[in-house]
């Protein structure tokens, strides 16, 4: 069951096995559920909800590591789901601007702008594997801020 359960949050309910691009997969599995968490609580719900996956995050990749090793297994996109919740944090619910943050998150964790670099080089394990994605997502962050301050 513990396995179970590490195996459904690493993979985002099956999404990482998706025979091409499992980040991306990930990445817009997340949506829904920030739309939804945004719709309940605003970004406080969100903020919450991006703690609350962080740290399950890093007991769910060392039991997934333990059991399908490999340093850091494509298949394992709930790192991606963080990344884009941070990304989107304050993003309000705009279809345009979540596919917008979508597409500026997978852009940032596919080309690792430093020091998301650093830590996807140096950090192994569940840390390593969230850190660079959250790493990525807070230039994100700061871009969807900066678009949502143009379109103001």
């Amino acid at each position: 069951m513990i396995n179970g359960l590490a195996f459904a949050l690493c993979t985002w309910f099956g999404l990482g096995k998706m025979p091409k691009a499992p980040g991306s997969w990930g990445s817009l599995g997340a949506l829904p559920f920030a739309w939804l968490l945004q719709g309940w609580g605003g970004w406080p719900a969100l903020a919450i909800a991006l703690g609350l996956i962080c740290l399950l995050s890093l007991w769910a990749i060392a039991i997934y590591l333990r059991n399908w090793p490999g340093d850091d297994p494509g298949e394992i996109v709930i790192d991606e789901v963080a990344g884009q919740w941070l990304v989107l944090l304050f993003v309000p619910q705009d279809w345009l601007l979540y596919a917008l943050g979508f597409v500026v998150f997978r852009v940032l964790d596919i080309s690792k702008p430093w020091p998301a670099s650093w830590a996807d080089s140096r950090l192994h394990g569940p840390k390593g594997i969230l850190l660079d994605d959250l790493l990525a997502a807070v230039y994100g962050c700061l871009i969807m801020v900066g678009v949502q301050r143009m379109l103001a």
